[in-house]
């Protein structure tokens, strides 16, 4: 009965209504947007952290990560490799990374020399993706080196021009060669993009005795959401001096990174939520007060103080349950459009790489568990704002209400 005379009330009074599922819809549209943008950028922080170069989950040594060297490599890496089973694997690669000298027609820098498979990186990282000058390595290459723009310019070469470079193979034997530089990356992260080169692992073996060696073995995940269970059952099967360590243990700087990042969009959101609720009410308030003699008259007739709660209440309950459904449809329809078409802010590609973002796109995130839960919270406020006027002006006696100017 109250929501059949609250619907009545509602629809005779258009103007007002309208406003106030105006006010409704758009808090509702904008809070489910900036939820997915929060959690959008969220998202592009961790692939631009992890899928950069380090990987989801890296087998290495139990020791490398404490005392990187030859005296912690993966012996027998195709032993390791044939352990590797589990069919959430989509794909294993391995690298060897050591540190050597580089030497220029001008000058000689120190840096990270690493053998890599090529095909396998293109899935695993972005190495290929980042290419800014020449070409990026293939199979069949064999002295030909892929390296960073900011290392080359330090060398002061460029595609083409020919580096030395002198190291320690990994039987501790002596290790140099001429390189020619066959493409630059530049990732934007620029102390890896100062300090790395990569090769062939065909050559680099051959080059620097490394058969059957390598420091990490780098897993890509069917579904990177599974990184962690899959990282724990890799260490069951693998023997006891190796261990699996998923991007949470590997990149725990970023982690700590991401969960400031959290509470810092939560306190957002809180603002968010509280700015949303005083508007609502604000304006519930000036409109429950334009009604306070029609409320008078309905405690004038003999209608009692709770009867008219139930029935103004009965009005919000609606126009609330209407507003934050078209709301919610709204905004999850621009953030499921911007899921798929992430926001593109031209002209600040390299502004974005010097923060470790390796792209200017900005995707939103589509969730229905986050819609779902934001349409819910906007109606608890928009029935909650409604709540203290409400009240406010029930607890009024009928005739100081119906004098009410």
């Amino acid at each position: 009965m109250f929501l059949r005379y609250g619907l009545k009330n509602i629809l005779a009074a258009k103007k007002r209504t309208g406003v106030t599922l105006l006010l409704s819809i758009c808090t509702t549209a904008l809070l489910v947007f900036s939820t997915g943008f929060l959690q959008g950028s969220h998202m592009q922080m961790l692939k631009n952290g992890v899928e950069i170069y380090p990987g989801y989950l890296q087998i290495s040594h139990r020791g490398y990560r404490q005392e990187p060297g030859l005296d912690h490599l993966i012996f027998g890496v195709d032993g390791v490799m044939g352990q590797l089973t589990d069919p959430e694997i989509l794909i294993a690669a391995r690298r060897f990374e050591t540190f050597v000298l580089y030497n220029g027609e001008q000058k000689s820098v120190g840096g990270m020399f690493t053998g890599i498979e090529p095909e396998k990186e293109e899935s695993i990282s972005r190495l290929a993706q980042s290419l800014k000058e020449g070409v990026y390595l293939k199979k069949t290459d064999t002295n030909t080196v892929y390296m960073g723009y900011e290392l080359a310019r330090r060398l002061a070469v460029q595609v083409g021009d020919e580096v030395t470079f002198v190291g320690t193979g990994a039987d501790y034997s002596f290790a140099a060669d001429r390189l020619v530089v066959g493409g630059l990356f530049r990732t934007g992260l620029f102390d890896f993009d100062s300090q790395s080169a990569f090769v062939t692992l065909a050559y680099f073996n051959e080059i620097m005795a490394a058969e059957n060696m390598a420091t990490h073995i780098i897993v890509q995940p069917a579904h990177v959401e599974v990184a962690q269970s899959l990282s724990d059952r890799i260490n069951i099967v693998l023997d006891d001096e190796y261990r699996s360590e998923s991007w949470q243990e590997t990149m725990a700087p970023l982690v700590k990174a991401m969960k400031v990042d959290s509470i810092f969009n939560y306190i957002t959101l809180g603002i968010i939520f509280i700015v949303i609720f005083f508007v609502i009410m604000i304006y519930t308030f000036l409109t429950v007060y334009s009604r306070t003699r029609e409320i008078g008259v309905l405690r004038a007739i003999g209608s009692t103080p709770n009867q008219v709660l139930a029935l103004l209440l009965s009005e919000s309950v609606i126009l609330a349950g209407v507003s934050v459904v078209v709301g919610g449809i709204i905004g999850g329809a621009l953030t499921y459009y911007f899921w798929q078409n992430p926001i593109m802010i031209g002209g600040y590609e390299e502004q974005f790489k010097l923060y470790g973002l390796a792209a200017s796109a900005m995707p939103t995130l589509f969730s229905p568990y986050l819609i779902l839960r934001d349409m819910g919270i906007m109606f608890l406020l928009c029935v909650g704002s409604t709540l203290y006027p409400i009240i406010k002006v029930n607890s009024l006696k009928p005739l100081e209400a119906i004098h009410h100017v």
